[in-house]
């Protein structure tokens, strides 16, 4: 199967892993974190901050690869504390008002001080 391995100018490399793969139609972009591009430490502010950051930094690797958010059609996000699930579904809304991707939510232990991580899959028109 063919791929095209995507860097997204603006996102610092990573020698473990390509910030999006792009295979059949689809480009499945990796885990995404709410870390501030200027720091590259988490959004200060708190989780809400952090949930925000995240979903900027997903929008920034579509934009990358000449996508949107209503091109997405699968997220899989993993929530630290479940305490912080309303939170995350509002600004989860914001970004997918109408139309939202199938989803998954787990809980899971990430690397600190993350609380929330977002890897997405999104599909070509036409």
């Amino acid at each position: 199967m063919p791929k095209t391995i995507h860097q997204v100018e603006g996102v610092k490399p990573s020698p473990l892993l390509s910030h999006a793969v792009e295979a059949n139609g689809f480009v499945f972009i990796a885990g995404t974190v709410g870390s501030d591009p200027a720091t590259g430490t988490v959004k200060a502010g708190g989780f809400e901050a952090e949930c925000r950051q995240m979903l900027d930094n997903v929008a920034h690797l579509l934009h990358g690869v000449g996508l949107d958010f209503p091109d997405v059609v699968r997220s899989t996000v993993y929530l630290v504390d479940f305490a912080n699930w309303e939170t995350y579904n509002r600004l989860y809304r914001e970004y997918f008002p109408s139309g939202p991707p199938a989803r998954a939510t787990v809980q899971a232990g990430l690397v600190s001080p993350y609380g929330i991580e977002i890897e997405v899959t999104a599909a070509r028109r036409g």
